[in-house]
């Protein structure tokens, strides 16, 4: 499913505009970059997804070309998990 077939399954399901729906997807999009960028706390929507940055330390790879070791430094990332009600959904229950 793409962003197009959500926002019309979102406007569908909530009987709204397909522009509203956007824009409340757009929304949610923006204020979880935000909150995810500060890195001091983490977006919880209880029984489907949690959104939390976290901190990558340095370390050494290496190039499967060449084999020569490549210093990587450290960083951020963001850890997305499934919460209960999504993982029985992909169970199909």
């Amino acid at each position: 499913m793409n962003r197009s077939e959500l926002v019309a399954a979102l406007a569908d399901r909530a009987e709204v505009t397909r522009k509203d729906a956007d824009a409340v997807l757009a929304a949610f999009a923006e204020v979880v970059g935000d909150i995810v960028a500060k890195g001091d706390e983490k977006v919880t929507i209880p029984g489907f997804l949690t959104f939390e940055r976290t901190h990558r330390a340095a370390r050494t790879a290496r190039n499967p070309q060449t084999g020569e070791p490549i210093n990587i430094p450290a960083g951020y990332s963001v850890k997305v998990s499934a919460g209960s009600k999504l993982k029985e959904a992909a169970k199909g229950k």
